[in-house]
């Protein structure tokens, strides 16, 4: 048998782009090429890897066990290829992937100390919400994932890691603003304005809130957080986000952090695939992450 790391690369690129066309557009090759790689790995291997779905690739079983197989072989290939061409204790490329509030907020700060801790700068930052994060993840795309959202994925290894404050924030002359010892039962019919489904933000507010209130509105979804600050800046409702998201906002007097009887402590989660080959830069991310503080100084 005499399988090419070419093929595996094929391999890969359509269980994670789910299509011929897709993955030609991403390896800069024909589709023939990538028909003909892929079909020639198949007859190598006597199993077929995808099931056809009219023009759509679907991984089945026999390729999901070759997938952590096949990004190890590649990761490894990789690593030779950059043995010489990098300074520092650790070699290769790290794909990191936050949801919103860790990748503005906390990520950039984390990356800053790896880099001059580690001496390693090859990195990507990709930000989304939780579930594209956890989707990424599971096709391979990226090496580790930090989050806000609560995960329950078997296929992921899902660690706490930082912890923050979540808060309700408002235009400062919002009639909530006026009210001394504000309660809950306050926040009744209030207009909110909210992330989109698969936000770790979202599912607090729903998960956390939502339940403790007989009557709300949500008067706009955004995916963004600064959109959602700059809505509630301009009266358009209240909000729930992370009070560091909200810190810069608060510190201009465009919205003010309304005080609840409630416990807003919120985890952030360290993922990664439970299948992934654990190269020595990762496994020093990793060990950085796990050591790794957010400083007060950080975070304004």
């Amino acid at each position: 048998m005499n399988i090419a790391l070419k093929q595996l690369k094929v391999f890969v690129t359509v269980a994670q782009e789910r299509t011929i066309t897709a993955a030609a557009d991403k390896l800069f090759l024909s589709k023939p090429a990538v028909s003909m790689a892929l079909s020639e790995l198949e007859k190598h291997l006597g199993h077929k890897l995808f099931d056809r779905n009219n023009n759509r690739l679907i991984i089945n079983e026999q390729g999901k066990r070759l997938l952590p197989l096949a990004d190890e072989l590649l990761a490894r290939s990789h690593a030779i290829e950059q043995l010489f061409d990098q300074t520092g204790p650790v070699t290769g490329k790290l794909k990191i992937g936050s949801s919103d509030t860790v990748g503005n907020q906390i990520t950039p700060f984390l990356l800053r100390d790896f880099r001059a801790s580690c001496e390693h700068r090859d990195q990507t930052l990709f930000i989304s919400n939780t579930a594209q994060i956890c989707h990424m993840l599971s096709e391979f795309e990226l090496d580790v994932g930090l989050v806000e959202g609560k995960v329950q994925q078997a296929d992921l290894e899902i660690l706490p890691w930082l912890s923050d404050d979540m808060v309700v924030a408002c235009h400062p002359e919002h009639p909530l603003t006026k009210i001394h010892h504000l309660s809950l039962a306050d926040l009744e019919g209030s207009e909110w304005i909210l992330r989109e489904p698969g936000s770790g933000t979202r599912e607090y507010f729903l998960n956390r809130i939502a339940p403790r209130l007989e009557k709300w509105h949500q008067a706009f979804e955004l995916n963004t957080t600064e959109a959602i600050i700059n809505c509630a800046a301009a009266g358009l409702g209240i909000t729930c986000l992370s009070r560091l998201a909200v810190e810069h906002a608060v510190h201009d007097n465009r919205l003010v952090i309304l005080e609840l009887p409630l416990d807003m402590q919120r985890q952030y989660w360290l993922l990664y695939h439970k299948e992934k080959y654990q190269s020595p830069l990762l496994r020093l991310f990793l060990q950085f992450c796990h050591n790794w503080q957010l400083s007060d100084k950080q975070s304004q």
